[in-house]
């Protein structure tokens, strides 16, 4: 069986349009309002100019983090860190309403879930009232237009695959040869690319192509629990030759300075330091006191950090050492570009490590109270660890640096054999690690029975993707999902629903 190159956009085309039919609203308009859903989206991702959040009665905001989404009673997002104009950053909930009377109207004003909101956010008109929390209007502050965001929120629907639960496309999909599943997923991982490099290119309009990257480089070490925290960090410490601030360091710095810069701005150094301190440890604070009380306001609170159940070598305190490294190296950028236009001859093992070497400070450069040591507290490892490994550069490639290739030399009109090198890059980036997401993604597509699929980084993308588009919109049973009829019959694929 064969398939046309945009047979998976159609599908997807053909599900948002049965959604319409049965009374779900999946389309924006301007000047319309979103369905409250996607308007969560929009605040969970911050897709915010958020250097220039304000709220109704003109008072400045930063989001220092949106929070955890609430999918329970109460408030919409738990925990979320807002430092309204120039006062210390608060810690309380976030709750999303259409209109500013869904305030009272919703009963949020009586209820004692919602007495820890310190933020309405609503749609459009915001009016103030001194008996409720502050209230920000987010349209006028979107970093995209309405009609340019509308295919990304719809890619965003909340992942709620049931377990033990095959879907009813795991049959049909057992009888695709595997040069048309493979074609399958690769479809629904191009549509998953694409949408970061949207994302990138809405990025790059307010901080430029360099700073959109590096903040995406910051934000996937931070992995999902704390992207927020890293994302502020790298707000706070851009790349110095594209927009330098008063509170970045030099071009070029000292590595133990820039270290404690990081993490001193992080609010991971200790307070003070005891007798018999590491030297390492003593000398990053000798760095960081001299310009700490002049920081003291920016540093990131530690509410925002979440570092319960992260693997030793994932914690943040190595993430930041290796940020800083990069930090120190201004040409990152340029470096990237000069790295895809060499792989077109590699083969693909060998653009994966020609990546991590650029990307992993090397021995002499690694810090050596770090190649050994988890934490500043930890104790002393029996064996050197490197800050970066293979595992995570393929996150990096795949997620971050391959769709910010392919965004700006898209974009820019780059040299087609320029983007010829993205794709093929793309195309045949080795797997990376397996986890639990994918596991049952596979258990709910495929059953009990394995599939032998390439092993490949864009599988995993378009399984995820899949699974996004279809399964969480279906439900446990299924429930009116066309997916399965396509497998069996993609020729009968009618795109208007």
């Amino acid at each position: 069986m064969h398939l046309a190159n945009s047979l998976y956009a159609q599908l997807r085309a053909a599900r948002r349009a049965q959604l319409l039919d049965t009374g779900t609203p999946d389309t924006l308009h301007e000047g319309g309002p979103p369905p409250e859903r996607w308007l969560q989206q929009v605040w969970r991702h911050q897709r915010v100019r958020r250097t220039q959040l304000y709220l109704a009665d003109g008072a400045p905001l930063r989001v220092l983090h949106p929070g955890f989404w609430n999918r329970e009673a109460g408030p919409d997002f738990r925990r979320a860190v807002i430092q309204f104009g120039d006062d210390p950053p608060r810690t309380g909930d976030v709750e999303l309403d259409l209109v500013t009377a869904g305030w009272r109207g919703h009963g949020h004003a009586t209820s004692e879930r919602f007495a820890n909101v310190i933020l309405h956010v609503v749609w459009d008109e915001a009016d103030t009232d001194r008996s409720r929390p502050p209230v920000m209007a987010i349209k006028p502050f979107l970093d995209a237009p309405l009609s340019e965001l509308a295919e990304w929120l719809d890619l965003e629907a909340p992942a709620s695959v049931p377990d033990n639960v095959p879907g009813r496309c795991s049959g049909p999909l057992r009888e695709l040869s595997a040069d048309t599943l493979t074609e399958l997923l690769r479809q629904a991982a191009q549509l998953r690319r694409e949408r970061k490099a949207v994302e990138f290119t809405a990025r790059a309009r307010h901080v430029g192509w360099e700073n959109a990257l590096w903040e995406g480089l910051l934000a996937a070490l931070g992995y999902k629990h704390n992207a927020w925290a890293f994302r502020r960090l790298a707000e706070l410490v851009p790349l110095p030759a594209i927009r330098p601030t008063a509170e970045a360091p030099s071009t070029t710095a000292h590595p133990m300075a820039l270290e404690a810069h990081f993490l001193g701005l992080a609010g991971l150094l200790p307070l003070d330091l005891s007798r018999g301190a590491d030297p390492h440890l003593r000398g990053l604070w000798d760095c960081w006191w001299r310009e700490r009380d002049a920081l003291n306001e920016i540093i990131v609170p530690k509410t925002l950090w979440r570092l319960a159940g992260i693997r030793p070598a994932n914690r943040p305190e190595r993430r930041l050492v290796l940020a800083a490294h990069w930090r120190n190296q201004p040409t990152l950028p340029t470096r990237l570009e000069n790295w895809i236009r060499s792989t077109s001859t590699r083969r693909p093992s060998e653009r994966a490590l020609d990546l991590l070497q650029l990307l992993a400070p090397s021995a002499a450069e690694t810090p050596p109270y770090w190649a050994r040591h988890w934490t500043l507290r930890s104790m002393e490892l029996p064996e050197a660890h490197p800050l970066l490994g293979a595992p995570r550069v393929t996150d990096l490639a795949v997620n971050v640096i391959l769709p910010w290739l392919w965004a700006r030399i898209g974009r820019e009109g780059g040299p087609s054999e320029l983007r010829q090198a993205v794709e093929l890059c793309w195309r045949e980036w080795p797997a990376g690690e397996d986890n639990a997401v994918l596991r049952l993604t596979r258990q709910r597509l495929f059953g009990t029975q394995p599939m032998r699929l390439p092993a490949r980084a864009f599988v995993q993308q378009g399984l995820l993707q899949i699974t996004r588009d279809f399964c969480d919109s279906a439900g446990a049973l299924c429930h009116e999902c066309r997916f399965p009829d396509f497998v069996r019959a993609p020729e009968r694929l009618n795109p208007a629903g």
